[in-house]
């Protein structure tokens, strides 16, 4: 064999002997750099060995990348550290004026101060053996203390949070939909409803039967039709207007299909049901439920000095990230953001909630270069972050000890949440722990995975802008998710 065909044969089996070297992890990462839908789109991968503090994946880890939901890692791991897993939201039943006990009258008013709880009468903690709603046990604590009637209002008081409760970057496309429910001080029900509607004959316009629940002074322009097979249907609306419009489709010839919106004012909306519970009680008032926010408007409100008769409080924090994370819910993690704010404000401020987050992870040496927060949930799309820094928040989380409750909140491959069909039947089912996020044409995960050798794994993998499918991403980026278990 001549010298020309015999290093043609060497630098063969060099090839075929680095190749077979090369780890799933790394052949999967190299098949996605390559890969058709991410042409014209971006992708990133970081995972750290957190007992080597090593790093076992690196592509693109400095991009600034849209993150979509996995944004929610960053706030409830920031809420844990900062106000323990044992803390707890606090909402006052107040009155100004007196109590006539002679004659059961509350002269004065009755007040609901919230405490920026996102809990208060949340369908995820509801006792499905508990038949009373929150403001119905109100209701007979204050017929308990004597008072039949309230020379007054009812009158809730949100201010603990700023009155603007959309971020700035939201689209008016989310707004008026259950997912685009903003953090009030004083929510309730999840600020959220139910349109039940009916549909007949493909393309032909749906009606609304019936609203749950109520809502007093909420006016709906139904635009919707009977069309697909899925719910395509819309509501548009503002914080505080009470006009909606429903735009899309419904499957057709269905009844009471449900599409749910964000209430308009939810404080209100609980003062409302407080004077309901209250009159089912058999106690009257003399003047319609109302806000702070309004009387101020009308230039109606007159600070007095108040007591405290009763202080509801909230589910430990630990049980309310475990449901931000496992549901995804936008609502909880604004809560949490403004409520951080709070604590170092005296309010709870978007803008400014989204700096002392993004300060409390830089003053623990994560590196925030290319780091731009603009919400607590990751619903705006002007949010962006590298998967290096995700990762390395995800790192420092697991010194703290509030740590359990932080990883016990994330979806389990195979088995919870949005994670609960992915990875069956390899080494990252029921091992990998993860926090997705999807919005359009953005896929992301970032979580925690035992290797084989039994180390603590953390990592964040976000791509943008790719073509094809949702699904068809997904599918690529778990491979990678699996792949990072079974390095």
């Amino acid at each position: 064999m001549s010298l020309k065909y015999l290093n043609v044969f060497f630098l063969f089996i060099q090839t075929f002997v680095f190749s077979q070297n090369k780890s799933v992890l790394t052949q999967e990462i190299e098949k996605l750099k390559n890969d058709k839908s991410l042409i014209n789109g971006s992708w990133s991968v970081y995972a750290i060995n957190i007992k080597k503090d090593s790093v076992i994946a690196d592509y693109n880890s400095k991009v600034s990348l849209i993150p979509a939901s996995t944004l929610k890692t960053v706030t409830t791991a920031a809420a844990l550290s900062i106000l323990g897993s044992d803390f707890k939201f606090e909402t006052k039943i107040e009155y100004d004026g007196k109590i006539d006990t002679a004659n059961h009258i509350l002269k004065g008013n009755l007040y609901i101060k919230g405490g920026g709880d996102p809990a208060l009468e949340s369908e995820y903690f509801k006792d499905e053996k508990d038949s009373l709603s929150t403001t119905e046990k109100w209701a007979k604590i204050i017929k308990a203390l004597g008072i039949y009637k309230i020379d007054g209002a009812v009158i809730a008081d949100a201010g603990i949070f700023e009155d603007n409760m959309t971020p700035s970057q939201w689209i008016w496309g989310d707004i008026g939909n259950y997912f685009g429910a903003g953090a009030c001080g004083l929510t309730y029900s999840d600020n959220k409803y139910a349109i039940l509607f009916n549909s007949g004959a493909n393309g032909s316009k749906t009606t609304i039967n019936k609203i749950i629940p109520a809502i007093d002074g909420l006016q709906l322009i139904n635009n919707v039709t009977a069309n697909g097979s899925s719910d395509n249907a819309f509501i548009f609306g503002a914080a505080y207007t009470f006009n909606r419009f429903t735009n899309g489709t419904i499957p057709p010839n269905q009844k009471n299909f449900e599409v749910y919106g964000s209430i308009p004012d939810p404080a209100l909306f609980c003062a409302q049901a407080l004077e309901k519970s209250l009159k089912r009680e058999g106690i009257t008032t003399t003047e319609k439920a109302t806000t702070i926010k309004i009387l101020k408007e009308q230039k109606e409100y007159a600070a007095a000095k108040k007591t405290t008769i009763y202080t509801h409080f909230s589910p430990t924090l630990d049980k309310i990230v475990y449901w931000t994370n496992l549901k995804s819910n936008n609502l909880y993690a604004e809560h949490l953001l403004k409520y951080i704010c709070y604590t170092k404000t005296d309010l709870g401020s978007e803008s400014e909630g989204t700096e002392i987050v993004t300060n409390f992870w830089k003053n623990k040496n994560v590196d925030v270069s290319g780091f731009y927060m603009n919400d607590g949930c990751g619903l705006a799309r002007s949010n962006v972050i590298t998967t290096k820094t995700e990762t390395q928040i995800l790192k420092e989380m697991s010194k703290d000890k509030n740590f359990d409750s932080f990883f016990n909140s994330l979806p389990i491959a195979g088995k919870t949440g949005s994670l609960a069909s992915m990875c069956n039947g390899t080494f990252a089912e029921n091992n990998l722990r993860a926090k997705s996020g999807y919005i359009t044409r953005v896929r992301s995960y970032t979580g925690y995975v035992k290797n084989k050798k039994g180390e603590l794994i953390c990592f964040s993998v976000i791509a943008n802008n790719f073509s094809g499918s949702p699904s068809d991403i997904k599918n690529k980026l778990e491979k990678i998710l699996v792949a990072i278990a079974e390095n």
